[in-house]
């Protein structure tokens, strides 16, 4: 997935009480104004709260939400699954249709290891432009299809927006299909096969930034992120952190 870092488009409008709240539409994006503190996202949590959606858990506590995007395999994710078991840690995949239909024995091996694998549409495209419930269904259900098919499973219900593009109507769509929206608050640019960051440049923008009930999105695609999992991990554990389930950030009140 091509990560979007966006600029901070404003404050979100405030209602009437029980209104609901107007987003910002565009890229997700965060702005980081002290080291170690939870970013300013382009909506706060009780904005995105309304439509199922958040960027971050519990600010009181020192939990870390690990997830991965992936729209293909280039032989970094088994390494990844190695350290994540050696550690205990339970993450979040967010697959696309082209990722399961070529690499279903990773997809299981997710599932089975007790990872979610979540629902990052099955195209790939810039879900802000589907403004009809029909085709947005349509993308999200046929990647529900095919992970039962696979595994045998049903998947489960958190949906990453593409590229983080998203749209109030496509909040509300995916809401009324039982999904919750999940967003982030610590990324970096890993993504780029050609110009894959140094361990230092990784570990410079992974630590000072981690924060209590920080939801990572790291690439499985990325070389830097499986070399240096294992230690970033370790590090992370060292400063207290322990690592959570996604459904604690829906049911944190954060």
């Amino acid at each position: 997935m091509l990560l979007v870092v966006a600029l901070l488009l404003g404050l979100v409008t405030f209602g009437a009480a029980k209104q609901e709240r107007a987003l910002p539409a565009g890229s997700w994006g965060l702005s980081f104004r002290t080291e170690g503190e939870p970013p300013v996202g382009n909506a706060d949590s009780d904005a995105l709260a309304q439509y199922d959606a958040a960027f971050i858990g519990d600010t009181k506590e020192k939990v870390i939400y690990l997830t991965f995007d992936a729209g293909y395999e280039n032989g970094c994710t088994a390494q990844i699954l190695d350290v994540l078991k050696q550690h205990g840690v339970k993450a979040a995949f967010f697959l696309v249709g082209n990722y399961m239909e070529q690499n279903p024995e990773l997809v299981k091996r997710m599932a089975e290891e007790g990872h979610i694998v979540g629902n990052h549409t099955y195209h790939h495209w810039d879900m802000s432009k589907i403004g009809d419930m029909a085709t947005f269904r349509e993308e999200l259900q046929s990647l529900e299809k095919l992970y039962t098919q696979i595994t045998g499973q049903t998947m489960q219900k958190y949906y990453r927006p593409p590229q983080g593009i998203y749209s109030e109507e496509n909040l509300r769509m995916a809401k009324e299909l039982g999904y919750r929206t999940v967003f982030w608050s610590l990324a970096y640019v890993d993504w780029l096969n050609d110009k894959q960051p140094t361990s230092e440049e990784a570990f410079s923008k992974l630590i000072p930034r981690i924060h209590n009930g920080a939801v990572v999105l790291l690439h499985s695609t990325s070389k830097t992120n499986a070399a240096i999992l294992d230690d970033l991990l370790t590090r992370w554990e060292s400063m207290g952190y322990r690592f959570g389930a996604l459904d604690e950030v829906f049911s944190s009140g954060a």
